[in-house]
Formats: structure tokens, sequence, C-alpha cells
């Protein structure tokens, strides 16, 4: 791998991970039109440890009272009752869906799943069903009042980005905003969620992203630090824009950029795997 497609793709990591506009398929698309390659799932997996510690450090002081609120209600029933507490165990509940699935289905996420022609319909597909969700979504639920029942759904809906195009971020902040959450609590909700699965599975993947012609340690690693570095803007950035706008422009980026593959790849321009 060249430096100049370490360099590109883990800007591309950065700038697209909490967007929801799919990490993965931007990565999948900018391979292969500009390098003529899938990078590879285990690539985009262990750069996602970048832009996960910047999650862990932009909302490291919700993260540790979460963690301590949890802790002490193991030994407390008053401090069961708090928010803090039911909103850990939501985070440890919602995890558990893309667990199972990404390692029952893991060779069809890195091989079948990876198709750009299914990538172009997933992003065009859940594209709609952000502008639909955002259009019915009342957007009056904080938080603190999501329930076991809204967990296991954002769950279920995170775990439906396991097939690049759907957006992890995407995925969540849709389930959310028909659930009736504001927009504010989806996202803050999705980046939290992500936190473990998406550990996880980085650390699992990085001797898978080593071999064949695979970038070298450092290229990695530099490769994670850009995406660390750009992906901790775009979470400042993303939450004060919701605060104030609608997820539409997130639609119809999705819905183009869905339409131009699907031209480029009935030309020819494009290879779809």
């Amino acid at each position: 791998m060249s430096w100049l497609e370490v360099l590109v793709l883990g800007l591309v990591q950065g700038l697209t991970e909490f967007l929801p506009i799919s990490s993965s398929a931007h990565l999948r698309i900018v391979s292969e039109v500009f390098f003529g390659r899938d990078a590879g799932a285990a690539f985009t997996a262990v750069t996602q440890l970048g832009t996960e510690l910047a999650v862990i450090i932009f909302f490291a002081r919700d993260i540790w009272g979460l963690l301590v609120t949890w802790v002490r209600g193991m030994f407390d029933a008053e401090v069961r009752k708090e928010p803090d507490y039911r909103l850990a165990w939501l985070v440890i509940i919602g995890t558990i869906p893309i667990g199972v699935l990404g390692l029952l289905f893991e060779d069809q996420i890195q091989t079948a799943a990876r198709n750009l022609w299914l990538i172009a319909c997933t992003l065009i597909g859940f594209g709609l069903l952000l502008g639909l969700a955002e259009k019915v979504g009342e957007q009056r639920i904080e938080l603190r009042r999501m329930k076991v029942a809204d967990g296991i759904i954002l769950g279920l809906a995170q775990a439906m980005a396991l097939i690049p195009g759907v957006s992890r971020s995407g995925g969540t902040i849709t389930a959310g905003l028909f659930l009736g959450f504001t927009r504010t609590a989806a996202v803050r909700y999705s980046f939290l969620l992500a936190i473990p699965a998406v550990v996880a599975s980085g650390i699992f993947q990085i001797p898978d992203v080593f071999a064949g012609d695979g970038p070298s340690g450092v290229q990695m690693a530099v490769a994670t630090v850009i995406a660390f570095a750009v992906g901790y803007a775009s979470i400042a950035w993303l939450l004060r824009y919701v605060e104030k706008h609608s997820v539409y422009v997130f639609v119809w980026y999705r819905v183009a950029l869905g339409i131009v593959l699907l031209v480029a790849l009935s030309l020819g321009w494009v290879a779809a795997t």
C-alpha cells in the first residue's frame, strides 16, 4: 500500500465515520476509484480505532460518569434508579446484536457485502429512510427517557451497518428519530453505542490488516492518527450542526452518491468487486 493511499484513506475515515453517510462505503469507493483495489474490511476496522479514540476523549466525562454509576449500581439499589445506570446497561444491551451478527457473518461482511452494486443501493435506500425518519419523527425524547426496548431496536439498527453503505451512525440515528428521540440524543447515543463494538472489531482484525500487500505498521499507525484528528473535529461539528439543522443534507448526499455510483458501474467505469 502506498503512502498516498494511506494518507487519503485515513483522511476519508476521519471525515466520514461520524456522519450518517457510511465511512466503510466511502473507503470502499475511494479505494476502488482512485487506487484500483479494495483496501479491505480489516483496514476499515483498524482505522476506526482512531475515530473511536476521538469519541472516548470527546465524551470522556460522560463515559466516566456512566462507568462509575454502573459499578456503583451493582452494590447500591438507589443508584440503579439513576438515568446513567440505565443508559450504561442500554449501551451494553445495544452492543450485543452487532457482536453476534458480526461473528456469524464475518466472511460475508468481508467479501460479498463489499460489492459496489450493493453499496450503491444501500446508500440510496437507507438515505431515503433517514429522510423519512427526519420528516415523521416527533423528536421530543431525550436520552434519560430511553427504555430497554429502545436500546434493543437501536442496537439492531447499528448492526445493519455491518453492510457497507448503511452507516453505523446513520442506522442508529434513523431508528432513533423513528422512535421519537431528538436529533442530538440520537447522535450522542450512536457515538456511545459504537465504542464497544468498534474497539473490539478493530483489535480483533489487527492481524488481518497486514496480510498480503497491506500497509506496514507505521503506515497503519499514521492512518489511524489522521482518522483520530479529523474524526475529533467531525464529532464537534456534527453535534453543533444537528442542534439547529435537519439531516436532509446527508440524505441528498447519500442519494446523489448512490446514483453516481450506479451510473459508473453501469458504464463500466468502476469495477463492482
